[in-house]
């Protein structure tokens, strides 16, 4: 009878997994449907099993890609109680991230993450318990809450796509300028919470 052919035993996962290697070495120009095919050794038609096209395998690896980004964010932010501490702590893990994973972190802040699609969900969701568990002790409504996350969320991935570009040239340490920054936004978080 043989041996089964690989494309037969290929799991959605592999499939996820070799994108990731893919991406990782050589950029987010290998992260399509032809190049994780020849990574696996398989024809192209063998993924579409798993996953329907270039959108598709990029959603996927995204999403994978945010659940070890939470991992790693969790692994740095362990212990950590304070709110500020974890602003903090929070905003260095991000940053950390981006830079030993410049593709991960350049490709998962492309792919928008909708709260209807049932596998981006809980990723949205676990976003917000990072902030809501966090900011408990501020009672901060729902409002509050989501403003909060999108106003650090957009200063600190702006912070660090800005940096990634090379853009940040003054004669100043970007570390320095990236704690004042943290610095400030618990200052607005403050503002938020008092409005």
């Amino acid at each position: 009878m043989g041996r089964p052919k690989k494309e037969n035993s290929l799991t959605r996962q592999d499939v996820i997994e070799a994108a990731i290697a893919c991406l990782d070495r050589e950029g987010e120009s290998a992260l399509g449907v032809n190049r994780v095919a020849r990574e696996l050794g398989i024809q192209p038609p063998a993924i579409y099993k798993h996953l329907d096209g270039n959108a598709a395998l990029r959603q996927a690896v995204v999403l994978t890609i945010w659940q070890r980004f939470f991992a790693y964010y969790k692994q740095q932010t362990a212990g950590v109680s304070d709110p500020r501490a974890l602003l903090k702590a929070g905003g260095h893990a991000t940053r950390n991230f981006a830079r030993k994973h410049p593709a991960f972190y350049k490709v998962m802040m492309q792919v928008q993450l909708q709260p209807t699609d049932p596998e981006a969900s809980p990723i949205i969701q676990e976003a917000l318990s990072f902030f809501r568990t966090g900011l408990e002790s501020y009672d901060l409504s729902e409002n509050q809450l989501i403003d909060v996350m999108r106003m650090v969320n957009a200063a600190v991935s702006g912070f660090i796509a800005v940096e990634q570009a090379g853009l940040l040239t003054l004669n100043r340490s970007t570390d320095a300028s990236f704690e004042v920054m943290l610095d400030a936004l618990f200052v607005a978080i403050e503002h938020i919470r008092a409005s």
